[in-house]
């Protein structure tokens, strides 16, 4: 994982100081035409992730992941959210999409639906967690909020409370994506991913700092937390095909 990091760290400094020139006049159509290209990218990028954990493991494929990001800001939300709708569109299996971040819950705003009934209030009764969930397309995605939250709703967050939750969609969705506070602030995400198949780590490029990511990734070693995958998120241009093979 550091030597991946370090990588991507190089490959963004080289592209973006090749892309355009120092000085160079770059008119409105030329940018508009790179964002087009980076727009292109950022989908391929999301169904290559998705195939990569989810689809094309050697051994057994991940059912259950957590999605967290090393530092706030880091758009692991959109990631886990953009994860979820391609796997939903390539795969004929039920998709659920679950929002675990008691701190600071994004996934609702993205979607454009209430927050009032979902992960917290399954953990606080004993209603089926599928009732929490609302379709949000494809017909096969299915959404879980993290429901009416309030000072005390992390404390939520423990393996009796949300073992038997997960056990419930394992046993009705192929595939059970968890959007997780960041790592580096809160422990949510080592315990939610001990009761899962595993992390998928969102870095935010030109922000998340070495160091902090490798502690991050120490950490989930420590923890014996598989990490499915890695991804460097918001940069401005894609990694070459033929470097996006040796990471």
């Amino acid at each position: 994982m550091s030597r991946n990091f370090e990588l991507m760290q190089q490959l963004e400094w080289e592209e973006a100081h090749s892309t355009f020139e120092i000085g160079e006049e770059v008119s409105p159509t030329e940018i508009r035409a790179k964002r087009a290209t980076n727009e292109r990218w950022a989908g391929d990028e999301v169904l290559e992730l998705a195939h990569r954990v989810f689809l094309l493991q050697k051994q057994e494929s991940p059912r259950v992941a957590v999605f967290a990001g090393v530092d706030h800001n880091s758009g692991c939300s959109h990631v886990c959210a953009s994860v979820a709708e391609v796997l939903a569109r390539n795969t004929p299996g039920l998709v659920c999409l679950l929002e675990a971040n008691f701190r600071s819950p994004g996934l609702p705003s993205l979607f454009n639906t209430a927050n009032h009934y979902g992960l917290a209030d399954a953990l606080l009764g004993e209603t089926p967690i599928r009732s929490f969930a609302n379709s949000i397309g494809p017909d096969n995605l299915e959404f879980i909020s993290a429901g009416a939250l309030d000072a005390g709703s992390c404390n939520l967050l423990t393996a009796n409370r949300v073992e038997p939750r997960l056990a419930e969609l394992r046993t009705t969705f192929d595939f059970v994506l968890i959007d997780a506070p960041p790592l580096t602030r809160y422990a949510d995400a080592i315990a939610l991913s001990q009761l899962s198949d595993g992390l998928v780590l969102v870095l935010e490029a030109e922000s998340t700092r070495k160091e902090a990511a490798l502690r991050a990734v120490e950490t989930l070693r420590t923890s014996k937390i598989p990490i499915l995958g890695a991804v460097l998120n918001k940069r401005e241009f894609p990694i070459p095909e033929t470097i996006y093979s040796r990471l």
